[in-house]
Parts: C-alpha cells; sequence; structure tokens
C-alpha cells in the first residue's frame, strides 16, 4: 500500500511530529510513503517525494513543515477534484491522510465524497475545529504568546504604557483568552463578544484614575466593534478559501484609545511569532498519537474520518464533524474570565 501525507494551511508546531508518526507506522505496516509538497498545491501538480523514517526522526523538535505547505484551494481551481483525482492515481497512492485546518479538512472531505480514500488530521493554531478536544499548534502558540505578553508587561510596568497586543484569531478568540489570562492581561477583546471603542476608553480612564499606570489589552485579530460593519483590517486582499489576510486592529483600537482620552497607547503583533517555534511537549505527544491513529485508519479502510482527541481517548469523527463550522469560545468561559477586566 502507498500512502501519501500532506500539510496544509497555515503551518502549526507539532506538524513534523505527526509527520514522522505517519511514515513510522507505515512502515511498521509495510507501506509505502509520499511526502506531498505544499499541501494541496502538490496534489494538483503530483508534487510529492518519498519519506523514510531514518532520515527524519530527528525532526520532532522542528516547527513548521519538512514537506511545505500552502493555502491553495483545489475547489477554486478549472477541474480541481479531477486533477487531484488523476494525480491520486499517477502517484499510486492507495489513501492520504490530510493534516490541517477547517479550509484543509473541506477539501479532505469533498475529495472523500468523490470517493478517494482520505483520512484527516485537525491542525490550527486557532483551536476551530470542531469535534475535537485538541489541534494540532494550539499549545505552543498560546505558551509563545503568553511569553510575549508577559514581555510587553515588563516594558509596560517600566514606562507605565498602556499596550495593545493583537495576536492571531479569526472566528475565534482562543489563543487571546487563553494566553491573555495565563499571562495576566488586563483586558481581553476576543471575535465571539464585539466591543465598543467607547468602553475599552473608559476602561482604560479608570483604570489610570485609579493609580494603575501600566495597561495591556489583548485582542484577536478578528474581534469585531460596535457599530462598524465587517472586520479592521490593513487591506481586503483574500486567500484561495476567501478569507480577508487579517492584522490591524491593534494598531487602530491602539489610536483610538489614545484619541479619546490623550494617554500614550502602544500596540505590538507578535503575529507569526507564535506559530514558528518548536513545539511543546504537548503538542508533540498529542501529534504523534495522532499520526499513528491516523494510518490505523487508513489500515482499517476507514475513510472520510478524522481522528481526534475526545477524554484523553483518541477517536475517529467524520469529517463532515470538523468542516463547515467554527469552534467559538464559549460564553460561559469568557464570562468567567471578566472577573479580572474590573
Amino acid at each position: 500500500m502507498r500512502v501519501g501525507v500532506l500539510t496544509g494551511g497555515g503551518d502549526a508546531p507539532g506538524l513534523n511530529a505527526a509527520i514522522r508518526a505517519v511514515v513510522k507506522k507505515c512502515e511498521k505496516y509495510g507501506f509505502e510513503v509520499l511526502g506531498v509538497r505544499r499541501g494541496w498545491a502538490g496534489m494538483l501538480e503530483g508534487d510529492a517525494i518519498p519519506l523514510k523514517y531514518e532520515n527524519i526522526k530527528d525532526i520532532i523538535s522542528r516547527g513548521g513543515t519538512v514537506i511545505k505547505t500552502s493555502r491553495t484551494n483545489p475547489l477554486k481551481q478549472p477541474d480541481g477534484i479531477n486533477k487531484i483525482s488523476e494525480n491520486f492515481k499517477n502517484l499510486g497512492l492507495d489513501a492520504l491522510i490530510a493534516i490541517g485546518g477547517d479550509d484543509t479538512l473541506s477539501v479532505a472531505k469533498a475529495l472523500s465524497d468523490a470517493g478517494l480514500n482520505v483520512v484527516g488530521i485537525p491542525k490550527t493554531i486557532d483551536y476551530d475545529v470542531p469535534g475535537t478536544e485538541f489541534t494540532i499548534g494550539f499549545d505552543t502558540a498560546i505558551n509563545e504568546a503568553m511569553h510575549q505578553i508577559e514581555n510587553i508587561k515588563a516594558t509596560a510596568d517600566a514606562h507605565e504604557r498602556v499596550f495593545v497586543v493583537e495576536v492571531m484569531g479569526r472566528h475565534a478568540g482562543w489563543i487571546a483568552l487563553y494566553s491573555g489570562l495565563a499571562a495576566g492581561a488586563d483586558l481581553i477583546l476576543i471575535p465571539e463578544e464585539p466591543f465598543s471603542i467607547e468602553d475599552v476608553a473608559n476602561f482604560v480612564k479608570r483604570k489610570i484614575e485609579s493609580g494603575q499606570k501600566a495597561i495591556v489589552i489583548v485582542i484577536a485579530e478578528g474581534a469585531l466593534i460596535k457599530g462598524y460593519k465587517g472586520l479592521v483590517t490593513k487591506d481586503m486582499k483574500v486567500d484561495q478559501f476567501g478569507h480577508v489576510y487579517l492584522g490591524g486592529i491593534g494598531d487602530f483600537l491602539a489610536k483610538e484609545i489614545e484619541k479619546a482620552i490623550g494617554v500614550e497607547t502602544r500596540s505590538v503583533t507578535p503575529a507569526h511569532t507564535i506559530r514558528g517555534g518548536s513545539p511543546t511537549a504537548l503538542d508533540r505527544l498529542i501529534s504523534t498519537r495522532y499520526g499513528l491513529a491516523a494510518v490505523d485508519l487508513v489500515k482499517e479502510g476507514k475513510f472520510g474520518m478524522m481522528v481526534a482527541l475526545k477524554a484523553g481517548n483518541i477517536v475517529a469523527v467524520p469529517l463532515s464533524e470538523a468542516t463547515g463550522k467554527t469552534k467559538q469560545v464559549d460564553s460561559q468561559l469568557y464570562d468567567e474570565a471578566k472577573i479580572f477586566f474590573e
């Protein structure tokens, strides 16, 4: 049997651990492995390379992905599904393991619906794929973001300054909430709960009047402002999945705070620095378990499924459960955090 593996969408710490595990388990079963380069772009072009465990056994600590990635959407390409089906045959694949988030997995589902043998592994630092309690990259991302927020807190304290830290999170505020709480941020703003600039400015004003001079606000890039239509972005460029390239709301909010209450306010955007680091132990371990379990699904002929973590166990769920919707922060969880925003 010949098994392909690809990584699609944004990179995430832990991808290499999953690839490594896929190759190891395949070799145990006597399967060949092809690494499809640059995600779905590689499947459209038939670009794949043989993977051997001996050559990749030490990649577990590395961020990024050794087989590269892209945000290519074959569903937007002329005859994309047919091209992938043809290359599936040309590469001699019996099955394909797709590691990615909602976009990558939505393509995987479409291919599965078209009759190809596909298995999914959930990956996204945003933690917004439903059907699972863990997505590859999230734990590393929130730890990296936490450390950077702590660094900003130190300089904010030294200069008695207000800072706005913008972190990733298009439709879900998991990174902002988890890293912000862990770092002791004064206020956290997420997409699930639109905010008003007036309320934020008044919050900062109250803090300053109470004697607190250093204030750190964490905001998700996809946070929504009441009374504004759509997202605040630097431009309106979109990727092949129709997503606007985000970034800019932190700088926008900092300027609005300064304009409203006359207090110097700086903005910082860690951006991609939180997704490219060496994966945490948790990301390495769960990614490894996902990779091993995905190959078992292939061996058992359980296609159209995604591996997932539930109650500490690795299980299989239909790809349909992982696509078409976004796992957002529960309002009760955010309400619990609000005690720190008073």
